[in-house]
């Protein structure tokens, strides 16, 4: 007797509901996502038990690394641009096409502004290694007063609340920093009737 042959069905999923769902999922992650900037030093944070956020939007970044160096950002292209036209122009430094989208093209600045011509003079691949080295200076300028004897640091964050009023201030230090150094950041900040700024730490649920 002869085997009855069953005729074998090709099996067809329709994929399509799965595709929409994977573009759906990658527009939620790249609408609610925020890109973090790349840092010129590694800084390590205090722990802390606050919960409390700093906000994302708005925001003048001041980055104090373990051996004292200050570097700034902000989150929008333009107020960065405001920012070092009007810190450029108090120091009388004219920066070429080229030079400003270099600076701008940076994640954080941090270079006293009689080094930003050579600084901005560099690779870009050379320009990361090289900013670690330098710093925004603290120190007033001995002699003169009002804002001719304000440091480079007070200078540029005058500079950033003139182009954004309500950017928030947030520091964020290593746990390794000098203690003079924050209080020192703190002092000038004071100086400037700066007094409500953000103190950025690693959360902690309890107390070792």
């Amino acid at each position: 007797m002869g085997k009855v042959k069953i005729k074998k069905k090709d099996t067809w999923i329709d994929m399509t509901p799965m595709s929409d769902v994977m573009v759906l999922l990658l527009t939620f992650f790249m609408l609610t996502s925020t890109f973090v900037k790349q840092e010129p030093v590694k800084v390590n944070t205090p722990g802390s038990v606050s919960e409390i956020k700093v906000p994302e939007n708005n925001v003048l970044n001041i980055l104090v690394s373990k051996d004292g160096k200050i570097f700034m950002s902000m989150d929008k292209v333009t107020d960065v641009q405001g920012v070092l036209a009007n810190v450029t122009g108090q120091y009388g430094i004219s920066l070429t096409k080229e030079e400003e989208k270099k600076f701008l093209d940076d994640p954080m600045w941090g270079v006293p502004m009689n080094n930003l011509k050579q600084y901005l003079s560099l690779e870009k691949t050379e320009m990361p290694q090289a900013l670690k080295a330098y710093g925004i200076p603290t120190d007033s300028v001995p002699g003169k007063t009002g804002d001719e004897a304000m440091s480079e640091f007070q200078i540029w964050v005058k500079a950033a609340h003139e182009q954004n009023p309500d950017a928030k201030i947030a520091i964020k230090a290593d746990q390794g920093t000098p203690y003079k150094t924050v209080k020192k950041i703190m002092s000038e900040l004071q100086d400037m009737s700066e007094n409500r700024y953000y103190l950025i730490t690693q959360y902690k649920k309890t107390e070792d």
